[in-house]
C-alpha cells in the first residue's frame, strides 16, 4: 500500500494567462466592513443628472452642475453607509416601515401583483427590487439615526421663537388662501356600466371620507390623479384662482370640511379642505414650528458634520488614489493599502519526489522515522 500526497487544488488551475483576466467590479472606499464600487457611484451619478434634468437645468449647464457636485458622491455614500452602520449598533429597526412603505407605493401604482410590482420598479428606477429596498431601508435608518443622535441635541427655547416672532411680524402676513386635498377617479374611455361602478366607488369614498377616515391614505389607495402618492395635496388657492364653480363650493367652508361627489367631465371628484388661513396677521401659534425649523436649520446642518466627522475619525475608512471625500477628517489617514497578494506555491516533481516519505501507524500518516528494531518490537514499513 503507498501513502499518497494530493495537492488541495490542481497545479494547472494556478496558471492564469493576463489576458483572461478581466475587471468587473472597482472597489473604490473601504468603510469598516463594507465598501464602496464605482457601480454604486455611477448610480448616484445618474439619479443626480435625472433629478437636475426635472428642475430644468439640461445642456451645458447641466454638464457644469454635475461636475460642481461630482465631490459629493464619494462624500454622501460614505456619509450614508457610517450612519446605517451607527443605527446597526443602536439595534435600529426599519423593517416595518419599509414593508408599509413598499405596500403603500404599490397600492398607489395600483399594481396587486408581486412580480408585477418589482418589474414596475425595475423599470422606473433602473435597478433591482433588491436594490431598490435595500437604498429605502437605508435612507429610513439615516434619517433615524440623525433625528435621534442629532436632532435631539438640538433645541430652541420657545421664549426665543417667540421674540422672532414679534420682530418679523411683517413677514407673517397673509391673504385669504384655501389649501386642498383631492381625490379623483376617471371615467376616461369607459362605458356606461363602468362610469356607474366607478360612480358608486366614488360615492362610498365620499362617504367614508365625511366620516373621518384619513384622507390622506383614501386619496393614496382610490385616486387617478397624479397628486395620489401625495394624498391628494392640491397646495394653496387664492379666492379667483379657482375654477367658480369649485370656489363657491368651498371657499367658506372650514377647515377639515369635506364635498359630495363632484361631477366632472372626466371623472368624479371630492375635495377636502387641509387648511384655512385668514387675511392679515398669522397668530403666533400658527407659524410657530415653522418659525421653530427656520431657526433650527441653520444649526442643523453643522451639527449633522460635526456627527459625521467624528464617525469618520473612529472609522476604519481606506479610499483609493483619484477619488477624494470631501468630508474627510482632519488628519485621517484614509490611505490605500492594497491586500497581501495571495501567491500560490508551485511544486515541481523533483521536489515531490524528494519529500520524505511517511508510514502508517494505527491508521494514522505520521513523518517516517528510523526505528532500531528490538527483540520486543517490530517496525513495518507499509509501500
Amino acid at each position: 500500500m503507498r501513502w499518497q500526497y494530493v495537492l488541495p487544488f490542481p497545479v494547472c488551475a494556478l496558471t492564469l494567462v493576463a489576458a483572461d483576466v478581466a475587471t468587473i467590479e472597482e472597489i473604490i472606499a473601504k468603510i469598516n466592513g463594507d465598501i464602496i464600487t464605482r457601480t454604486e457611484l455611477g448610480r448616484s451619478r445618474r439619479q443626480m443628472e435625472a433629478e437636475l434634468r426635472q428642475q430644468g437645468v439640461t445642456g451645458p449647464k447641466l454638464q457644469e452642475t454635475l461636475q460642481e457636485r461630482e465631490g459629493s458622491l464619494l462624500r454622501d455614500r460614505i456619509d450614508q453607509l457610517l450612519l446605517v452602520q451607527k443605527a446597526k449598533d443602536l439595534n435600529i429597526n426599519v423593517e416595518s416601515e419599509v414593508s408599509k412603505q413598499l405596500a403603500d407605493y404599490q397600492r398607489s401604482l395600483k399594481i396587486p401583483d408581486p412580480e408585477k410590482f418589482q418589474q414596475a420598479i425595475r423599470e422606473q428606477t433602473g435597478m433591482p427590487f433588491e436594490d431598490f429596498k435595500s437604498e429605502m431601508r437605508n435612507s429610513m435608518l439615516t434619517e433615524r439615526v440623525i433625528r435621534q443622535e442629532v436632532g435631539s441635541q438640538i433645541s430652541i427655547p420657545r421664549e426665543e421663537v417667540r421674540k422672532f416672532y414679534e420682530e418679523h411680524k411683517a413677514e407673517f402676513l397673509r391673504e385669504e388662501r384655501v389649501f386642498l386635498a383631492e381625490i379623483f377617479l376617471s371615467t376616461e374611455g369607459k362605458d356606461a356600466g363602468a362610469v356607474a361602478q366607478i360612480e358608486k366607488k366614488a360615492k362610498d369614498v365620499a362617504a367614508r371620507a365625511k366620516k373621518g377616515e384619513k384622507f390622506f391614505e383614501l386619496a393614496r389607495d382610490n385616486s387617478d390623479s397624479t397628486t395620489a402618492q401625495q394624498g391628494g395635496d392640491l397646495g394653496g388657492w387664492k379666492r379667483g384662482e379657482l375654477d367658480k364653480e369649485l370656489e363657491a363650493l368651498i371657499y367658506d367652508k372650514e377647515r377639515n370640511f369635506v364635498t359630495d361627489l363632484i361631477r366632472r367631465p372626466n371623472g368624479f371628484l371630492i375635495l377636502k379642505v387641509a387648511e384655512k388661513h385668514q387675511a392679515g396677521q398669522a397668530s403666533f401659534e400658527e407659524v410657530e414650528n415653522m418659525i421653530m425649523n427656520r431657526l433650527m436649520e441653520p444649526l442643523f446642518q453643522p451639527k449633522i458634520r460635526g456627527y459625521l466627522t467624528k464617525l469618520r475619525e473612529l472609522a476604519f475608512l481606506e479610499i483609493k488614489p483619484g477619488f477624494l471625500d470631501i468630508g474627510a477628517a482632519p488628519g485621517k489617514d484614509t490611505t490605500w493599502k492594497d491586500p497581501a497578494q495571495l501567491k500560490p506555491e508551485t511544486v515541481t516533481k523533483e521536489e515531490l519526489a524528494s519529500r520524505r516519505r511517511r508510514k502508517r501507524v494505527l491508521g494514522m500518516p505520521v513523518p517516517f522515522t528510523k526505528s532500531t528494531p528490538s527483540s520486543s518490537s517490530k517496525t513495518a514499513t507499509m509501500k
